[in-house]
C-alpha cells in the first residue's frame, strides 16, 4: 500500500510519453485495492492525468494481482521481484508485454537504479525497450 514512483517501464499506449508517474494503493473495505495511477504527459501543459482502478488478489502465494481500469476487464499484474523491505518492486505480466519498475523513493541512487536494471535484464526483459521515467 502507499505511494510508488515509476522509474522504468515498457512504453504502453495508455502511458505513452508520460513522466512523473506514480501509483497509489489503498485498501478498500471489501478487501480489494484501490489503484490511482497519475502522471504528466510531456506535451500536456494542463497538468496530471489520473486513472483510478481496482485490484484483487489472484494468487496470494505468488504475489499475483488482477487489475482493472476498464469495468469488468482485468489484466494480470504480477510482482516479479522486490526488495525484502519493499523499497522497490518489478512488475509485469505473463506475456512479457508490460513492465514497470517502482520504488518508494522518487529519486533513488544511481547504484539502486543500476541494480534494478540488472534485475530487469536477469528476468529476461529486453533493456532496449525500457523507457526511463523522469520524476
Amino acid at each position: 500500500m502507499g505511494r510508488w514512483y515509476e522509474q522504468f517501464r515498457y512504453e504502453a499506449s495508455f502511458e505513452r510519453n508520460m513522466d512523473e508517474v506514480t501509483a497509489d494503493y489503498s485498501l478498500n473495505a471489501d478487501g480489494t485495492v484501490k489503484v490511482i495511477n497519475s502522471g504528466r504527459r510531456i506535451s500536456d501543459a494542463d497538468g496530471f492525468r489520473q486513472s483510478v482502478g481496482k485490484a484483487k488478489v489472484a494468487d496470494p502465494a505468488n504475489a499475483k494481482l488482477k487489475v482493472s481500469f476498464f469495468g469488468p476487464f482485468y489484466g494480470d499484474y504480477w510482482i516479479l521481484d522486490h526488495d525484502d523491505d519493499y523499497r522497490w518492486s518489478i512488475v509485469g505480466e505473463p506475456s512479457g508485454r508490460y513492465l514497470w519498475v517502482l520504488t518508494r523513493d522518487a529519486h533513488p541512487s544511481g547504484e539502486a537504479l543500476n541494480n534494478l536494471q540488472a534485475r530487469v535484464k536477469a528476468l529476461g526483459y529486453n533493456w532496449s525497450l525500457v523507457r526511463r521515467t523522469k520524476q
